[in-house]
């Protein structure tokens, strides 16, 4: 079974595919503007800029490695940032004089690139998110310490859960927002 016996961690995203896993997409002006803000806190390598951002964000936004990086390249070309040894002998990036003056002038728009993104997910998403983490974690624990009778029991469970939040969807709801 591809990701182990629940089919978990699958290629793209997680275990129910990009969308869920990795939360909204932000534009690349928007991972520039994170990067630059964090950088304005201290230097950082990108692997630090990707943690810091999941992080503050409640695992929302996660960017990739493919948006932080290419940011980090063209904040580089245009003078606003420098590279120098981090912790550990790591490159790290700091910012320039240029690139702190840039910052103090635009921290609206910087702060704008953090507004929206975790302004397009409600407290609910990032709770049920936090919750589907967990599950997902004891399902994988179990998958890997499991007998063969608790692996079938953990798969009912697991199998009710879906069919049960289907239900959910399926359910009509009445005004209100009150499933009925």
């Amino acid at each position: 079974m591809r990701g182990g016996p629940f089919g978990f961690g699958g290629p793209r995203g997680g275990p129910f595919g990009p969308g869920f896993a990795r939360g909204p997409r932000a534009r690349r002006g928007d991972v520039r503007a994170a990067a630059l803000s964090l950088l304005a806190e201290g230097p950082r390598n990108g692997y630090q800029i990707i943690q810091e951002i999941s992080e503050r964000t409640d695992g929302v936004w996660r960017p990739s490695p493919g948006s932080v990086y290419p940011a980090l390249q063209q904040l580089e070309d245009e003078g606003l940032i420098r590279p120098e040894t981090g912790e550990g002998g790591r490159k790290a990036f700091g910012l320039t004089g240029e690139g702190r003056a840039y910052t103090e002038a635009h921290a609206g728009e910087l702060q704008a690139a953090w507004d929206a993104v975790t302004g397009s997910v409600d407290d609910t998403e990032v709770e049920l998110r936090s919750v589907f983490h967990e599950v997902a974690m004891a399902a994988m624990q179990v998958g890997r310490a499991g007998s063969a009778a608790q692996l079938a029991q953990a798969a009912r469970v697991l199998t009710d859960t879906r069919r049960a939040l289907y239900r959910i969807l399926a359910a009509d709801e009445e005004p209100g927002g009150n499933p009925g």
